[in-house]
């Protein structure tokens, strides 16, 4: 919904009554919900109101946690490396944003006039750390239980999907052979970390030839080093390669 739609608040709130409803999470409040979904943005524009950002990060660490022991109990033949790949994929950007299209989170997203107008309501990034934001306010409101039980519910059919070639969901193998093909140098991955040894949280950067193409962020070195390569890809797809431009 727009700004404008925002105004009538009595036509938000009882969208945001159909949203709780369809998502099963029935005893969190509208006004818990709306902040889940308050970017950045819209806040820059509106005094008095808080982004869904510390939210988002608190769901991100739920929703790895949810992920990897589903396919920790599930998946027992999997080793270390392919359990590593398959809850990369599931926790993707990519994914993620597919998942918040299929509930139709995007329209409840309330953006700033600058990100409104620039699409900002179908990008993968918005769409993911918002959907991460609602896991974090659910587990805030209901507790683990009823947190665990939505990211399942929207997670698993993903998860059984990507788990039938969980080798398809190693960005970083798929970006390496990408710039291999366009002759360009191999990546290269600089990654720090903040908070306390029982939740730091990993942030990465993938340059090429000196150049940042991707940032990403995750419970782990190696899940922060696969977002950073999915973000490069999608970097890269947005770029027409030919032979004059691979060779410099």
């Amino acid at each position: 919904m727009s700004d404008a739609a925002v105004g009538g608040q009595s036509q938000y709130d009882q969208a945001l009554t159909a949203l709780i409803e369809r998502l099963g999470i029935l005893g969190i409040s509208r006004a818990s919900l709306t902040q889940a979904v308050t970017h950045r943005s819209y806040c820059a524009e509106h005094s008095g109101t808080t982004s869904n950002e510390r939210l988002e990060f608190l769901g991100d660490s739920i929703l790895g946690l949810v992920v990897g022991k589903y396919i920790f109990m599930s998946f027992s033949s999997y080793e270390e490396g392919e359990l590593t790949k398959l809850r990369a994929s599931v926790v993707s950007s990519h994914t993620l944003s597919k998942v918040a299209r299929s509930i139709g989170l995007g329209e409840f997203l309330l953006l700033g006039r600058g990100e409104e107008a620039s699409g900002g309501r179908d990008k993968n990034s918005i769409l993911s750390d918002s959907l991460e934001a609602v896991m974090g306010m659910v587990y805030l409101e209901l507790g683990f239980a009823a947190a665990e039980k939505l990211v399942l519910t929207l997670l698993k059919p993903e998860i059984e999907a990507h788990a039938l070639d969980p080798g398809l969901a190693d960005f970083k193998s798929r970006l390496q052979e990408l710039l291999a093909q366009v002759s360009m140098k191999p990546p290269f991955y600089e990654v720090d970390w903040s908070g306390p040894d029982h939740a730091r949280v990993f942030r990465a950067t993938v340059k090429v030839d000196g150049t940042i193409f991707g940032r990403g962020k995750g419970s782990s070195k190696k899940l922060a080093e696969q977002r950073a390569a999915e973000d490069a890809l999608e970097t890269l797809a947005q770029v027409e390669f030919d032979g004059e431009a691979a060779g410099k």
